[in-house]
């Protein structure tokens, strides 16, 4: 049994890979499944079409390998974080639909907690600060809102997890309720410093314990599939959040490393070992990883519109068929033009966080049009990753952080997007061999504990360039083009009209 397979649940589908033991690819099956947004600034999933595809996919990968669950020595999850599922624990329904990471609704819960001053607080125990963005508000948001919840959870009758739990849950038919450390370290109810659920949050937050899942490490023996699904049993053997599972398949072992996804949001982890260090530039201090009980953390930067302004263009605008016009499209605009996309669709992340902004253009001139607009949109990323990076050495001081940015996600496919990142970071982007990094994590999570992979120094000795991108640009223009990001970041920031 030298392959493992890879649930990859993300935000817009849900994708397996089985990888061989040399961490090649044997086979891939993706599927798209529908956005929900029944209010402005509110996003929904169907629980039930996060598992129907999930299966599906699994079962398409194995059938395009030609394997059986014989084959497989183990499944590793790796899931969209944040996004939140409360269901019956006798029938395994959902009571509302799922509440995605990027859904501002709860807003309002965010600010009462702040004015009653719990932020800091809620800071130094998690990590993290007081944003719809998280779980904890989510859940209160459906025990408060769904007729009659709140009462049943009390009686112990109902099941909260984010997306890998619920999985985990229905992969083994209900037997196992579990998560792993990096997951619950993006709830507000999870102590990363102690590594336990903590009682004053989830007082605060006022979820009942009971709801809670047991936290494991990112590679453990979770529980076996149920055989019908499959065909057979399989063990369940590793679980991380998608951008932690990132950090592990782009072998970020070692403090000091930085990895940048860009799927629907960009998400940048800079590795700080044993350490946790609290950011004084509202960066996130999370769990990177959890092996043999000894935890590994990390400072984030989290942009929540990435590739999803590439489907604005398509979707929304209609300028493009396919996301992979975007970048031609770009190389043809105006070069006289400065036009800027601050794409706050949902607020602005890291490192302003202002859920109330909405996103705008500035620059715009009569000869505007869809080349200078998929400019804007692919420099938006750019720009937004350059901020996280000026925080993150802010927060890390000294040489300690690396220089290289390692790169994944489907934006990286985009050589003009990766050039222009690189001239506009001032340096080198690392664009790997293997682009399912996020896969390849919760592979080599489950495989390390199946006893298919190495310790990771090893397992990051099989990590490949396949292309550094270097910095071509002057300073004079970079440093121009970011003073006029800075300006429009800064317009858009005003536009704030404060609470209500």
């Amino acid at each position: 049994m030298s392959f493992v397979l890879a649930i990859d649940q993300g935000t817009t589908s849900s994708r397996a890979i089985v990888f061989r033991s040399d961490i090649s690819i044997a086979a891939t099956a993706q599927q798209e499944f529908p956005q929900h947004f029944p209010a402005s600034g509110w996003v929904e999933h169907e629980p039930e079409d996060i598992w129907t595809s999930t299966v599906a996919v699994c079962r398409e990968a194995l059938e395009k390998a030609g394997l059986k669950a014989k084959d497989i020595a183990a499944i590793g999850i790796t899931n969209q974080r944040e996004t939140t599922v409360v269901w019956d624990r006798a029938t395994g329904q959902a009571v509302h639909r799922a509440i995605v990471w990027q859904d501002r609704r709860t807003a309002d819960i965010c600010a009462k907690l702040k004015s009653e001053g719990h932020e800091p607080a809620i800071s130094a125990k998690t990590g993290l600060i007081i944003d719809p963005y998280f779980s904890g508000t989510k859940v209160a948001w459906i025990l408060d809102h769904v007729p009659g919840a709140r009462e049943r959870a009390g009686r112990g009758e109902l099941m909260f997890g984010t997306v890998d739990c619920y999985l985990l849950w229905r992969l083994t038919a209900g037997r196992v309720h579990a998560t792993d450390a990096t997951n619950a370290s993006r709830t507000l109810l999870f102590n990363i410093h102690t590594g336990e659920w903590d009682d004053e949050l989830l007082k605060l937050l006022r979820v009942p314990r009971s709801m809670l899942p047991e936290v494991k490490d990112s590679s453990a023996k979770f529980g076996d599939s149920d055989a019908d699904l499959f065909g057979g049993s399989i063990a369940i053997s590793g679980i991380a959040g998608d951008q932690q599972a990132a950090t592990i398949g782009q072998a970020c072992f070692t403090p000091g490393m930085i990895k940048s996804t860009y799927g629907t949001g960009c998400f940048a982890l800079l590795n700080t070992g044993t350490t946790p260090v609290a950011s004084k530039n509202k960066l996130l201090t999370t769990i990177a990883y959890q092996l043999n009980g000894k935890r590994t953390y990390a400072l984030e930067g989290s942009i929540f519109v990435a590739g999803s302004a590439v489907q604005w263009l398509r979707d929304g605008l209609g300028i493009i068929k396919q996301a992979s016009e975007t970048g031609p499209l770009a190389d043809k605009s105006d070069s006289m033009q400065s036009v800027y996309l601050v794409p706050a669709f949902v607020g602005l992340g890291a490192p302003y966080w202002n859920p109330r902004v909405r996103g705008a253009l500035f620059g715009l001139t009569r000869n505007t049009g869809p080349a200078e607009l998929a400019h804007a949109a692919l420099e938006s990323v750019c720009y937004q990753t350059f901020d996280l990076r000026a925080a993150m050495r802010a927060d890390w001081p000294g040489e300690k952080a690396a220089n290289v940015l390692r790169v994944d996600g489907g934006m990286t496919a985009s050589d003009w997007t990766m050039q222009r990142l690189a001239d506009l970071l001032d340096a080198p982007v690392d664009r790997p061999m293997i682009q399912e990094t996020t896969a390849l994590g919760a592979a080599y999570l489950a495989g390390l504990q199946a006893g298919v992979y190495p310790e990771p120094a090893k397992f990051a000795d099989n990590w490949r360039l396949e292309h550094r991108f270097k910095p071509a640009m002057s300073a004079a223009t970079r440093e121009r083009k970011l003073a006029g990001w800075a300006r429009a970041v800064k317009g858009v920031l005003a536009s704030d009209e404060g609470e209500g």
